[in-house]
């Protein structure tokens, strides 16, 4: 028999879950979704991916801004739903959400975990140069991402593959998974094994400082947190003369075979933007100017001279 759910989730990363539960044939009492933001050049108030693909599917959407009030709650558990499922929800649950369905939390959750519980997995799997992430479903409980894990499914990160290639690929790896894990629950066959104590890291949220980019540091690191970055927030560095220096993001960048010519970090090596880093270079392939399209970078230097020797 079909279960009755909640589904919590707010980002594209989210949608292709809710579509397949209901696909499936699965009841969506009611949708969550954080409440609409002021953004682009207006400022208007924007309704999230979910909040919007769920209203196209004819779906009820609450947007609390948190879900401690007692009334909150109450309404929470007055769906009489059997399970939630949470998709980068964005809202911490207490412990009485938690408890407000008959057979609990379902998290998706885009990492090998214990390795990267938090807020931001992806983007720190692909900075650290992990070679290898997962998507898990987590049956939910009071800690940040320490709850059992139902199933998982591995994912190789490729060496130039960008923080946005993996969402995307986590992502629909991610919603087969939860199908799979419901029908799981369904049949009471769905087996919930607590992580490992060893191994445990932190996605903490990307910090604006972290966004600019350092040549200083080995090209390998260079090269990682531009993927890891890439296409949100952006990495970025600053070119130009003085006085009129321009802020880019650079969207993709390979490590170099050869260094080339020694030089001081974030020195341009050639008329096709090698930049020397503390060891070794990158070569930028790919980048965007503010309020501009992303463009290779052959067609960037056309209109925006970068020179040999200049220093970014």
């Amino acid at each position: 028999m079909p279960l009755r759910l909640v589904f919590m989730g707010t980002p594209e990363f989210s949608v292709p879950t809710l579509a397949e539960i209901l696909e499936s044939g699965h009841e969506v009492a009611a949708v969550y979704a954080q409440p609409p933001r002021p953004a682009g050049r207006g400022m208007e108030h924007r309704k999230s991916p979910v909040h919007i693909f769920a209203e196209q599917a004819g779906l009820p959407v609450r947007t609390p801004r948190s879900l401690k009030p007692a009334d909150e709650l109450a309404q929470l558990q007055a769906l009489a739903a059997d399970a939630a499922v949470v998709v980068a929800y964005g809202l911490i649950l207490p412990q009485a959400a938690l408890d407000a369905t008959r057979l609990g939390c379902f998290n998706l959750h885009a990492s090998a975990l214990p390795r990267w519980r938090g807020a931001a997995p992806i983007q720190r799997a692909v900075m650290a140069g992990d070679a290898e992430t997962a998507v898990m479903v987590m049956r939910m409980e009071a800690g940040l991402d320490t709850g059992p894990v139902c199933l998982a499914e591995r994912a190789p990160i490729g060496p130039d593959t960008t923080a946005g290639e993996l969402h995307d690929t986590l992502s629909r790896i991610g919603a087969g998974l939860m199908v799979r894990a419901l029908a799981a629950l369904e049949r009471g066959s769905l087996v919930a094994v607590p992580q490992r104590a060893e191994g445990v890291t932190y996605a903490a949220k990307i910090d604006k400082a972290e966004t600019r980019i350092d040549f200083a540091r080995p090209a390998i690191e260079v090269h990682n947190r531009i993927r890891g970055l890439s296409p949100f927030p952006g990495a970025w560095l600053e070119a130009g003369p003085e006085g009129r220096r321009e802020r880019i993001k650079v969207l993709r960048s390979e490590l170099a075979v050869a260094a080339g010519p020694a030089a001081a970090p974030g020195t341009v090596l050639d008329d096709r933007l090698l930049v020397a880093c503390g060891a070794g270079a990158v070569r930028l392939v790919e980048v965007q100017r503010a309020g501009k399209r992303p463009m290779p970078v052959a067609e960037l230097l056309k209109g925006y001279p970068i020179a040999p020797g200049d220093r970014l």
